[in-house]
């Protein structure tokens, strides 16, 4: 699917979404709900990759890598995500996290407000890529931090949620 009908299919379902009312989810049904609109809003498989979400004392980072060095198909959907990603929130537009998590995540209006504030560094690493966020905002990096720990929480990714260098 190309990154524009991805796009057009996630606006629609996310507004769908937002139009019924939800019951209570337990915390296994609710990470099945993130772990499945994630594979298809990314386009990979949640299960052969590993997800980082990692703060700094300047920003911080979004990391995902393929959990077998030979999977070069999972390696390429990644960066090709993140990469998409990267350019999305530069521009302020954060649907693709509301829509996995079926909510707007903490920080995000604030990063929406002060996008000209970050930075957004997209960066191929071995097996994956990161989009490394930097602002010198102290408003923008409450913001940043307030996402991340989200994410972090989440994915249940056992990251640090204090900044570290």
């Amino acid at each position: 699917m190309g990154l524009i009908a991805l796009a057009v299919t996630i606006n629609v379902v996310a507004r769908q979404t937002q139009q019924t009312e939800k019951p209570t989810q337990t915390d296994h049904d609710h990470m099945s709900g993130v772990n499945k609109r994630g594979d298809q809003a990314m386009g990979f498989d949640h299960e052969k990759t590993t997800h980082h979400f990692l703060l700094k004392s300047d920003g911080g980072i979004i990391q995902v890598t393929a959990n077998d060095a030979k999977d070069t198909a999972s390696r390429d959907q990644i960066r090709m995500h993140l990469h998409h990603i990267s350019m999305m929130f530069s521009q302020g537009n954060f649907e693709i996290p509301m829509f996995v998590h079926d909510r707007t995540p903490p920080g995000v209006d604030v990063m929406k407000r002060l996008k000209d504030s970050i930075t957004y560094k997209y960066d191929e690493i071995e097996s994956g890529a990161r989009v490394i966020l930097v602002s010198s905002s102290p408003d923008a990096l409450s913001g940043i931090h307030d996402f991340l720990k989200f994410q972090i929480e989440d994915h249940k990714t056992g990251d640090p949620i204090v900044p570290g260098k």
